[in-house]
């Protein structure tokens, strides 16, 4: 999880915990703050390696967290996709890490699209025009097949 303190930090979360209502049989064994680093996203896994925890996959809120707890299964002797790891933003550095296979997924969030519905919403506001409550801006699932398409959103 990412800073305990911030809002995203629990929207991401929560987002989780509803789906995972569909799947009974997940079961989250660990949920901790790695806030937002890499680095405390690494400790955090190879604390859980070196306690014995078992686990399958990681979730974690950002692809800075989960490009740690690849970086931690590195340094172990767990077969390469034994752990599936997964991460949020689609940040370049998320990008170039699930090229590598050190994440299955991230799930990209349109920077621009979400900088353009906020200004546009803005623009409507200043003119006195309706403007919705609610602006859907898409996620969408960037997966090692789709990595050149969201890397150009980087050129």
């Amino acid at each position: 999880m990412g800073d305990l303190a911030q809002n995203s930090t629990h929207d991401r979360t929560e987002g989780v915990k509803q789906v995972l209502k569909d799947y009974p049989g997940i079961k989250v064994v660990e949920q901790q703050s790695a806030e937002w680093q890499r680095n405390k996203g690494m400790d955090l896994t190879s604390n859980w390696l070196l306690a014995g925890t078992g686990f399958d996959a990681i979730e974690a809120n950002n692809d800075e967290m989960a490009i740690g707890a690849a970086m931690a299964l590195q340094q172990t002797d767990k077969a390469k996709g034994e752990i599936a790891i997964v991460g949020i933003d689609g940040l370049p550095d998320g990008l170039a890490t699930i090229k590598r296979g050190m994440l299955v997924a991230s799930v990209f969030q349109d920077p621009k699209a979400q900088a353009t519905s906020s200004l546009q919403a803005a623009i409507k506001i200043i003119k006195g025009e309706p403007v919705e409550t609610d602006v859907w801006v898409p996620f969408q699932l960037i997966t090692p097949e789709q990595v050149a398409v969201f890397e150009q959103h980087y050129k």
